[in-house]
């Protein structure tokens, strides 16, 4: 799960997510039924702005599982926060994101105006700084409006736990913004909005593991980020434990499943790696509910670019080449890496020409990319471990 690290968009309900129907959806992935769903809850209670907020949720991250947004591996590595790949929802969907989180900020201003310590309020505006920090980062590439608004569904969920500490849920923000602050580079920390807040990468875990434990709204969001963050840190073994429990949870989420196939082929345990990625594949070939989203073309990408690392290259290349012919049914940042992993497999075998060919393609795929990107250094210089 591509969880993109700067996931401000704590979900605001009055009690455990999965009491509501629209939340047992939208993590099970299936996202449209969960905007329907929440879409029918907000025309129910026009004074919800926790509704809008869901809403303006399920939209964004409907968008990142389609761009494949939702995966670990957009965190892991020496990259930077503000490289990543661009989401492009459709005029339809930015307008009623856009209109969303515009209700529910206002329905929260009404209310702060006649009681300026309502919790519900300051929270719900919170959330919705949030998801609109989210949406600028990755739909609209505006870094420094992304940061200004993560600021400040900070200091509003500050406010929140000032009011009543006991109130966990509303730490999410406060645990991803000082991770997410302490690991960018110091030009991004020198702006004005975020004076005072320096950053602090261990103490954003230690806060998200409080709320993973402790928390009710975002308990679940808690576990995904954190370990997103463990993938990140190089603390897969540490991530293990809270992925296994999540797909116990959602069993119509296979991403948890492929996840856990890259988190032990990172603690170098080839052999179940590929068992959950095999398992992945039956559970497809069995009609299992959730799994029939998966593509071949993904399932071979995962499996071949395990087996790369593996050194295991016969294999590799024969799933990796039938990953790339198919690049085009894939997401943008999947279908370019299977055509530099390609390149690097027939580096590997000493290829060259046939090489060359793959990285022309990944740059022609995907030219803005980083396996775009890449695949340019190695056309003048061929790949070596």
């Amino acid at each position: 799960m591509r969880f993109a690290l700067l996931l401000l968009a704590a979900a605001a309900f009055a009690s455990d997510p999965l009491e509501n129907p629209g939340f047992r959806h939208f993590y099970n992935l299936e996202y449209a039924s969960a905007r329907e769903e929440f879409t029918r809850q907000a025309a129910a209670d026009p004074s919800s702005a926790d509704a809008r907020n869901h809403i303006a949720q399920a939209i964004l991250f409907g968008e990142m599982y389609r761009s494949g947004a939702l995966e670990s591996e957009l965190v892991t590595g020496s990259n930077p926060f503000v490289r990543r790949p661009n989401l492009n929802p459709s005029p339809e969907d930015q307008l009623a994101f856009e209109t969303a989180i515009r209700e529910s900020m206002k329905l929260c201003e009404d209310r702060l105006r006649e009681r300026p310590a309502d919790i519900g309020a300051l929270y719900g505006m919170g959330v919705a700084h949030g998801l609109r920090a989210t949406y600028n980062y990755l739909v609209r590439k505006a870094w420094l409006s992304a940061l200004e608004d993560a600021t400040k569904a900070r200091k509003l969920h500050n406010r929140v736990t000032e009011i009543d500490p006991s109130f966990v849920d509303a730490r999410m923000v406060q645990g991803v913004h000082d991770y997410v602050v302490g690991s960018l580079p110091a030009l991004y920390k020198a702006v004005g909005f975020l004076a005072g807040y320096r950053g602090d990468r261990e103490r954003g875990i230690a806060t998200l593991k409080l709320v993973g434990e402790r928390g009710i709204r975002n308990r679940y969001d808690a576990q995904v980020l954190l370990a997103a963050i463990y993938r990140r840190e190089r603390r897969p073994a540490d991530a293990v434990p809270l992925v296994e429990e999540l797909l116990q949870r959602f069993p119509r989420n296979p991403l948890f499943r492929l996840e856990l196939a890259q988190m032990h082929a990172d603690l170098g345990d080839k052999a179940k790696a590929l068992r959950y990625l095999d398992s992945a594949a039956e559970l497809k070939k069995s009609g299992t509910a959730g799994y029939q989203r998966l593509s071949e073309e993904k399932l071979a990408y995962l499996k071949g670019n395990t087996l790369f690392w593996y050194s295991d290259l016969d294999q590799a290349l024969e799933l990796m080449s039938f990953a790339a012919s198919k690049a085009s049914s894939l997401d943008l940042n999947t279908g370019a890496m299977a055509w530099m992993r390609l390149g690097q497999i027939h580096d590997l075998r000493g290829e060259r020409d046939l090489a060359k060919a793959a990285y022309r393609s990944a740059v022609k795929y995907a030219p803005e990319s980083e396996p775009g990107e890449e695949s340019r250094k190695y056309l003048r210089r061929a790949y070596r471990r």
